[in-house]
């Protein structure tokens, strides 16, 4: 059975531990701070992104190279890789996806690029999925097949402070509709067809999380899940919201801070809910 070799990049926002565990390849996206760039998760925390923010820094995302791409493609061969599922954050979102396909036609192995549709552990799910699928013995086109399966089957709801990190980001999408009333709103957002929408608005933050609990349960639906919550500079609401859908739906919850890319985009305060 060939050995198939699981990537994707930093917006899945996988824990080194899951990393360990999976054994899936992370390809960092680039911060850009004041003019200088930087690796998320390798040389920039989300933390820092969250101090230059505060400070008003100049701060962007730009998307990998694909000279990235092929250096971990050609690592995983290498390593005995005969094939590679390379799995990516919404090419609505990002240029990525594209950075990878072009990639991929110089790697020195098959490599199957996968556009999730999707971002944070929506992303981290379908990657970790794929890479059980090629532990259980599925070949490149099975685990390609269970990405894009988990992808599709995922939530992922948030809830932000502000809308205004995603305006500046362009990442804002059918949510802009919002802005004029942004300052008396906290927003719901998800994500739909690889785009952040406008789910739902709430007067205040605690009826907000009230209801993306809510909304997370719902989208569960019975089934048994996978779930993240997932948060930037708040780690006690997410513990909470945690705890409050561990207790309901009676699975564990990967709890974890996003990383810095993910908090270019949303701010301090954003908590995110993914559901697999």
């Amino acid at each position: 059975m060939p050995t198939v070799a699981v990537v994707t990049d930093s917006t899945a926002c996988l824990t080194d531990q899951l990393r360990e565990q999976s054994g899936v390849r992370v390809v960092p996206i680039h911060v850009v701070v004041d003019g200088r760039t930087y690796l998320d998760g390798v040389d920039i925390t989300s933390e820092e992104v969250a101090s230059a923010l505060s400070r008003l820094a100049a701060v962007s995302t730009s998307k990998p190279s694909p000279h990235q791409f092929l250096d971990t493609y050609s690592a995983a061969a290498e390593a005995g890789a005969e094939s590679i599922l390379s799995v990516h954050l919404s090419s609505a979102l990002s240029g990525t996806y594209d950075a990878a396909r072009l990639a991929a036609r110089d790697a020195p192995v098959p490599v199957e690029v996968v556009d999730s549709r999707s971002i944070a552990m929506g992303l981290g799910f379908a990657a970790l999925n794929a890479a059980t699928a090629v532990d259980q013995g599925a070949d490149l086109q099975a685990a390609a097949e269970a990405a894009r399966r988990s992808a599709s089957d995922s939530q992922v709801l948030f809830y932000v402070d502000t809308l205004e990190f995603l305006r500046r980001g362009g990442r804002i999408g059918k949510a802009s509709a919002w802005l004029g009333s942004a300052l008396r709103v906290k927003p719901l957002l998800h994500v739909v067809d690889g785009e952040v929408a406008p789910l739902e608005k709430a007067r205040t933050a605690n009826r907000a999380l009230g209801r993306l609990a809510e909304l997370a349960v719902a989208a569960a639906d019975g089934r048994q899940v996978q779930v993240a919550v997932q948060h930037l500079q708040a780690p006690q609401r997410a513990q909470e919201m945690a705890d409050r859908l561990h207790a309901q739906l009676r699975t564990e919850v990967v709890v974890c801070e996003v990383g810095a890319v993910m908090g270019v985009h949303v701010g301090p305060g954003l908590v995110a809910v993914a559901v697999a």
